[in-house]
């Protein structure tokens, strides 16, 4: 009697254990088997439709690159994309809505106003923010989250740029023309302190509204003002509708223009002639040799039927590979983990091994100017002028205080 108990226990036991070894086994299938869910709250409407379709791309290229590798750290990627028409309101209820859907690493946002009105509102949807093409210094300024990281340039690492650029001009006089919001007017801010640090003068300031299609009378208190050089914030649509404007009442033929986002690839596309000969700054460049930017280069062209990643794909690809090894080092999909991963971390990048600053959560980057010129039969930003990341990346401003995760 009592070995047949024993011999009942001893079963029971080893069924027990089973049961334990096969639940620990399958809690770990579905472990690796949890998605990452990447939202893109992205502007595939209005002004700035091809900046979201350029994003759309790169978000899209790196899933699939991903995936074709087996996933990230055994976890699928999907990405859900929804329109926000560079709208900062329509911006956070997509987000929202994205968040409450399970695609909690959220990217791909546009306008620096969205970005804004979407930060405050991350631990609250347990999400993460990661920006690729939004400038503003006040989103990891003043307006700065634990959960919001940038790994594409501010405006004050794109100042930091102009005024060496600046201290070799000629032109004493100068107006600018931005968009009327958050990033246009620190654009302008950051412009109009390199000019002032080089002993040269803003005439004029003058901000459109963004969508604007008429820049007729802006155009005339830019030659009135008597401006020798002209700084421009525009992108998208406004870029070149502008571009062209200022062409056909020769304007670009007697001032020096140049400007930030106005000579990105696919606006000097878009531009055409009318592009040859402006400067800028250049943010990100196919041709920038580094090993990893080569491997990626020649990957999307073979993807994309010979064509080159812009710079806003560049940067988003950037931000892409940044998500995926902070997942990797977090071995979890979860915001949170993924957020701790990034505080501070080193990624390898196609710019090189960059690192997030744990003040502030902006990635330290090198940075580029030059100026549209016909290269390989085609116009296209070309690098004239190269800063590495300690050169082109000011301190902090102190003005971030980011809570502790």
């Amino acid at each position: 009697m009592e070995e047949t108990m024993t011999r009942t226990n001893s079963l029971k036991l080893r069924a027990l254990g089973a049961a334990s070894v096969l639940a620990l086994a399958l809690s770990g299938t579905a472990h690796a088997q949890d998605m990452l869910k990447i939202g893109v709250p992205t502007a595939m409407s209005g002004t700035y439709a091809d900046l979201g379709n350029q994003a759309k791309r790169a978000v899209e290229f790196a899933i699939a690159e991903a995936n074709a590798k087996g996933g990230v750290a055994g976890h699928k990627v999907e990405a859900k994309f929804l329109d926000t028409e560079a709208k900062p309101d329509l911006a956070r209820k997509q987000s929202e809505r994205l968040a409450l859907e399970g695609y909690k690493v959220l990217t791909g946002v546009i306008a620096s106003g969205e970005a804004l009105a979407i930060a405050p509102m991350l631990d609250r949807w347990d999400a993460l923010y990661v920006a690729t093409v939004t400038k503003s210094d006040k989103i990891t300024g003043d307006s700065c989250v634990r959960r919001a990281f940038r790994v594409n340039h501010q405006d004050a690492q794109d100042a930091a740029v102009v005024k060496p650029w600046l201290a070799g001009r000629k032109e004493q006089k100068w107006a600018i023309i931005g968009m009327d919001g958050a990033w246009g007017r620190g654009s302008g801010a950051g412009f109009k302190e390199a000019a002032t640090a080089n002993g040269k003068s803003v005439v004029a300031e003058l901000y459109p509204p963004l969508g604007a299609t008429d820049y007729a009378a802006y155009i005339q208190q830019i030659k009135a003002s008597g401006a020798e050089g002209l700084w421009v914030a525009l992108a998208g649509r406004d870029a070149v509708s502008f571009a062209t404007q200022a062409r056909q009442f020769g304007l670009l033929d007697s001032v020096f223009t140049a400007g930030v986002s106005f000579v990105t690839d696919n606006t000097v596309q878009a531009m055409g002639e009318t592009s040859k000969g402006i400067a800028g700054i250049i943010n990100y460049s196919s041709t920038l040799d580094t090993p990893e930017n080569r491997s990626f280069a020649a990957a999307w062209a073979k993807h994309f039927n010979g064509d080159q990643p812009s710079n806003f794909e560049g940067e988003t690809y950037l931000g892409m590979q940044v998500i995926f090894q902070a997942v990797e080092k977090a071995r979890s999909v979860k915001p949170i983990d993924i957020a701790r991963a990034m505080s501070g971390g080193s990624f390898d990048t196609i710019l090189g091994k960059v690192a997030f600053r744990p003040e502030d959560n902006q990635l330290v980057l090198p940075n580029y100017f030059g100026h549209v010129a016909e290269t390989g039969g085609k116009l296209r930003p070309v690098v004239t002028m190269s800063f590495p990341a300690d050169q082109a990346t000011p301190p902090p401003s102190g003005a971030c205080k980011l809570q502790k995760f």
